[in-house]
């Protein structure tokens, strides 16, 4: 079987990612990042989720990314906009400076280590908040940067990033992911899961995540904050 590292962040993009490197025979190598994010929620489903889906081996790594702050999940000082009104032309505060070529980065060390040609990255370009790293120019340009860089790539050993989800809509995630049998209750995408791991409901990530399940046609399987939530999302 190839090796292909693959990137966890315990969310519903990632395991599906996961899912369909599994589903192509990839030897799967999740990696996580414990990088300050408000909770650890997040890190405790990867967990689940690779051992679910028979990862054949999970790194976390512990990079702490709030020495820099800049982002409302990294800094405390900034709360996380609950008002779903934010401007498609806005980046987000929620946005992690760096955060994609971080976690790429270390993904395609490991990959270097073991002769691995596979990196697969759960960005998306549709359904998303406005990030730039979750553009497919950015993944064009660097996979091209890793196959400058790397003693593999100058070899001739060509580095793939693969991004399965880039170009489907949350509701096609969804479809696929349940095609691939993924328990999604497993998951947690909510910017501020609280410490029993259930979602606030009102965050741009609860927002899309749920009309994501919506559009699909099947039952939630988010657990939430307040009952309540379960009815009132948007």
């Amino acid at each position: 079987m190839k090796k292909a590292v693959v990137l966890l962040s315990g969310g519903l993009d990632s395991a599906t990612i996961l899912a369909i490197a599994r589903h192509q025979t990839f030897e799967c190598y999740a990696l996580s990042l414990d990088y300050g994010q408000r909770h650890r929620s997040e890190l405790e489903a990867a967990q689940k989720v690779a051992q679910s889906l028979c990862a054949h081996a999970h790194q976390i790594i512990k990079l702490d990314l709030t020495v820099f702050g800049g982002s409302a999940l990294t800094d405390w000082s900034i709360e996380v906009p609950t008002s779903g009104e934010t401007k498609t032309t806005d980046i987000p505060i929620t946005y992690v400076p760096a955060r994609n070529t971080i976690m790429l980065s270390l993904a395609l060390a490991w990959a270097e280590t073991m002769d691995c040609q596979d990196i697969f990255i759960g960005v998306n370009a549709v359904d998303y908040s406005g990030y730039p790293d979750c553009r497919p120019e950015y993944i064009q340009a660097y996979e091209q940067m890793a196959n400058l860089a790397t003693k593999a790539g100058i070899e001739g050993r060509k580095l793939t990033v693969h991004a399965p989800l880039i170009h489907l809509s949350k509701k096609e995630i969804i479809e696929a992911g349940l095609a691939l049998g993924i328990d999604y209750g497993l998951t947690i995408s909510c910017y501020q899961a609280d410490e029993l791991g259930r979602a606030c409901g009102i965050c741009d990530s609860c927002r899309i995540r749920h009309a994501g399940f919506a559009a699909a046609g099947v039952a939630d399987p988010t657990r939430y904050q307040s009952p309540a939530d379960d009815s009132k999302q948007v």
